[in-house]
């Protein structure tokens, strides 16, 4: 009986590109948005007047906290932190090695469920979007418009598209661990093999074994 783990399992992903391609090309991008963040945060903190994120709640008009300095300090370590994360995994597929692929893995999995505890707080608390809504600036663009469209509506509208996300982040899950799986699989230096006739398996020897084996005396003339 197949499990379900084989079942899913695939060596190409997206645009038919192999997983061991479509992992790389992932922690690239990755580590390419969070090099943007990090170089966005350490400019704010070298000029903080040029960039204004020393605002106020007065000037926002809202009840927003301030964002200061020790905020943009966290926000830059996280942005390296995934860095290096993005880079061990686009590493370790490129070298093959499964371990470094590990923990970029377990970021997607913590980032998928925060995902869905958004949504989920979003179905059993959907006031919280209005309540948001309020307490966006007033210069938001569309926000009276947004403000004034029917609850339900945005719900639906707020779920789908956090519905879309979720399909997406699964999807790039299941090619990291594809790929994960993948390279292991071909670090692997034993193999099984099995040959299955209608009512007997029968498990192959390793190669190492039939070397072992002393040749067989030949028949007597």
């Amino acid at each position: 009986m197949i499990s379900p783990w084989d079942r899913w399992y695939t060596t190409s992903c997206c645009l038919c590109c192999h997983v061991r391609t479509g992992t790389i090309i992932l922690g690239v991008w990755y580590m390419l948005i969070n090099a943007v963040v990090l170089l966005i945060l350490l400019s704010a903190l070298n000029d903080p007047v040029q960039y204004h994120y020393h605002l106020t709640s007065a000037e926002l008009g809202t009840d927003l906290d301030v964002m200061d300095d020790a905020n943009m300090c966290i926000a830059a370590a996280i942005s390296l932190l995934m860095i290096l994360i993005c880079g061990m995994a686009t590493y370790g597929a490129y070298k093959q090695h499964a371990a470094w692929i590990i923990p970029f893995f377990c970021y997607q999995i913590f980032d998928f469920a925060l995902n869905t505890l958004v949504a989920i707080s979003v179905m059993v608390y959907p006031n919280t979007i209005q309540d948001y809504l309020e307490q966006l600036p007033g210069t938001f663009p569309y926000k009276e418009d947004l403000m004034s469209t029917n609850n339900i509506c945005l719900v639906f509208a707020v779920l789908t598209f956090i519905g879309c996300i979720l399909a997406f982040k699964a999807y790039l899950i299941a090619c990291v661990w594809n790929c994960y799986r993948y390279v292991s699989g071909r670090g692997t230096t034993e193999v099984l093999v099995y040959v299955t006739t209608n009512d007997t398996t029968v498990l192959l020897p390793s190669y190492e074994e039939v070397v072992a084996i002393p040749p067989k005396e030949p028949p007597p003339e």
